[in-house]
């Protein structure tokens, strides 16, 4: 059987597609040629040693002929080194040393002693092969929790070429992997609690907001204040993640190659906390071959944390609108082009100065008023109109820091976000992602609230997009309240987030 064809899978963004592997042996003389064509990047080439070395360790041994291997489609770029095992199972099939299958799909990379590697993707191979109508699915023993999430799909976790060929041969004699367990095993009260921060009722009481209603938010205050462990608390409020969420979540951490081996589906609502050094690259994706998921798309269904957010580049910074608005980032390359899911929740802190203490009524503010506003004005407009909380953050008066009253906890709050975020559920959105065509439907106002709304836009000089964003605010506040209709004070509420326009900005 000089022809032999095995089928694997190509990643492209956090979708798979299927690669038929064609494997054909021939006498070549007194030289053996090891040929793979179909557009392979450099790791698949280098794969002929890997196979080679496996094969022989394996006690398989070569074949004494050429080989040439083509991956199909041609016109797809091949990267990675999940092909080694497809490849080496095509040369065993070419060798007679093991049968033809139809319905199986291989990827996993290849140590010289025949073990197998995990690979990234595992979980949008298996989503790929459960679309394809492909049953069963062999990786390596690693990936096996991970890919088995995927229901209606056989997954068979392999330790190495020897037992892969068993398989092959005798796959009635294995059992598929047990799907991992759901996301509901994550002990919420695990993180850390807002129990444990002094003060800062106001600020507690602006984050609950946000995340009983998917908003992001924007924190100002001096050193010290307690805007990162606030940050880092807020992951701790957010309800659990749905059984879809967690799905789509893995599939973007699984390709970022991101995943423990022998972890299945993600437990937790992700928190990225990239430095400000980091690159448009690494913030929106991209790389290069084949673009790869960046900090807003490792953040989907969680939180992006940006500490410091006037010392990331402007022109980082500015690139964040587009997931912002449309819960996705396009990476356009000239041969592909790619969109990653990024809907995340945006939670950014800043000093009010360079120095820090501007404003603040304890500590004097060396800066002058042109290195304010320089400062200032590395977060444009435009961007701030996108996020819908502001806060402002004082520093903690000593008789709350050393008080013994301890503020509401993780667990309290997150069952009033639970509450609030199934009122929206029944509407089908989050208030955050409303509509434009749902919004004046969704917050219909009394007189009392149109002065109020009114007055706001006219005083704040806020933007159409400000607008619509205050309305959304007040719809959650009023969710929190368990109102049907947003009144007047939700509104109020809700203008007190737009400090930042009035105090620093303006």
């Amino acid at each position: 059987m000089p022809l032999f064809r095995t089928r694997s899978a190509a990643l492209f963004g956090i979708h798979a597609q299927v690669i038929d592997v064609e494997v054909d042996m021939y006498p070549s003389g007194n030289t053996r040629d090891f040929v793979t064509v179909g557009m392979p990047d450099t790791a698949v080439r280098e794969s002929r040693e890997r196979i080679k070395s496996a094969l022989i360790n394996s006690g398989f041994g070569y074949p004494s002929k050429s080989v040439t291997i083509n991956l199909a489609p041609a016109n797809v770029r091949k990267e990675g080194a999940g092909f080694d095992l497809p490849m080496a199972m095509g040369i065993l099939g070419a060798m007679n040393v093991v049968k033809p299958s139809d319905h199986l799909l291989l990827a996993g990379e290849l140590s010289l002693d025949g073990s197998l590697r995990p690979v990234r993707g595992a979980l949008s191979m298996a989503v790929c092969a459960r679309r394809e109508g492909i049953r069963n699915l062999l990786v390596p023993a690693d990936n096996a929790a991970e890919a088995s999430v995927a229901m209606g799909v056989n997954v068979f976790g392999m330790k190495d070429l020897r037992q892969v060929v068993e398989f092959l041969n005798a796959p009635d004699q294995f059992s598929p992997a047990a799907p991992a367990s759901g996301p509901d095993s994550f002990p919420q009260d695990a993180a850390a609690d807002f129990g444990d921060v002094r003060g800062q009722a106001s600020a507690k009481r602006a984050l609950l907001v946000a995340a009983a209603g998917s908003h992001n938010v924007i924190m100002i205050g001096p050193p010290g204040s307690g805007k990162t462990m606030l940050a880092r608390r807020f992951a701790g409020i957010l309800p659990p993640l749905t059984f879809a969420e967690a799905l789509e979540t893995t599939q973007i951490h699984s390709v970022a190659g991101l995943l423990a081996p022998g972890s299945g589906l993600l437990a937790a609502r992700p928190f990225r906390s990239p430095h400000h050094s980091v690159s448009d690259a690494g913030l929106l994706g991209g790389g290069a071959g084949t673009p790869r998921p960046g900090e807003v798309s490792l953040a989907h269904n969680g939180v992006l944390f940006l500490d410091e957010l006037p010392e990331f580049p402007r022109n980082v910074l500015e690139q964040l609108r587009q997931p912002l608005e449309e819960s996705s980032v396009t990476i356009a390359r000239s041969n592909m082009t790619l969109s990653f899911p990024s809907r995340f929740m945006l939670v950014a802190a800043m000093n009010p100065c360079p120095c820090g203490y501007y404003g603040d009524a304890t500590r004097e503010c060396r800066c002058t008023g042109a290195i304010i506003q320089r400062y200032l004005g590395k977060v444009s407009g435009p961007l701030l109109d996108r996020i819908d909380l502001h806060i402002e953050v004082p520093a903690v008066a000593y008789q709350e820091l050393r008080g013994s009253q301890q503020g509401q906890r993780s667990s309290e709050m997150r069952e009033r976000v639970e509450t609030a975020r199934r009122i929206q559920s029944e509407r089908g959105f989050y208030n955050a992602h409303v509509p434009a065509r749902e919004l004046r439907k969704l917050c219909a106002l009394d007189d009392a609230g149109e002065r109020t709304l009114e007055m706001a836009v006219r005083r704040m000089g806020l933007s159409a997009r400000a607008h619509d964003r205050l309305l959304k605010v007040g719809r959650t506040i009023a969710d929190l309240d368990g109102a049907a209709n947003v009144s007047a004070k939700h509104l109020a509420e809700a203008v007190q987030y737009r400090s930042l326009d009035r105090n620093y900005w303006n």
